[in-house]
């Protein structure tokens, strides 16, 4: 068993984390589960002494069956939320930084998805971009980022604590 860069203190946790941007023609990949309400953006945490390149290769292949390709380092996202759906870290003041990567298109939305996330049946779920206003999808930076043109990486922090 890898070993997550992150670490838990009284009801703070801290997680570094690579995710994919993948977008075949007009529409965004998100995963969801059995369990959450949310959908949420394909990747994971970097394991100890992985970079996060190969952690966002390694996670897309894990949860799409699909070995993408990397475009380009997109965002660095500072992430501050509480979390309240997931057994591992109920009820935490959670901090995260995402690097998130843009994927280089297949030309296919087909997949070969079989992947779970702690015990839990995972889906993957593309979404139309013009659409992610209507569903509750993570991060909530993607909807205007993925609709919009950007150059170089940007720099993009969201705080969502109650």
């Amino acid at each position: 068993m890898e070993l997550d860069c992150g670490f838990t203190k009284e009801n703070k946790w801290f997680r570094y984390r690579a995710a994919a941007i993948i977008v075949e023609d007009g529409y965004a990949l998100f995963a969801g589960n059995e369990k959450d309400d949310y959908f949420y953006s394909i990747g994971g945490g970097v394991h100890v002494g992985e970079t996060s390149e190969d952690a966002v290769i390694r996670e897309v292949f894990e949860e799409t069956g699909v070995r993408y390709e990397i475009d380009h380092l997109a965002v660095i996202h500072e992430n501050f939320f509480n979390e309240s759906t997931s057994d591992a870290v109920s009820g935490l003041d959670c901090h995260e930084i995402s690097f998130y990567y843009l994927m280089k298109p297949r030309g296919t939305r087909e997949l070969s998805s079989n992947s779970f996330t702690q015990g839990v049946k995972e889906s993957m779920h593309w979404i139309k971009i013009d659409d992610l206003d209507k569903y509750k999808a993570f991060p909530t930076f993607l909807k205007d980022f993925l609709s919009s043109k950007h150059e170089g990486i940007e720099h993009i922090v969201t705080d969502e604590r109650i």
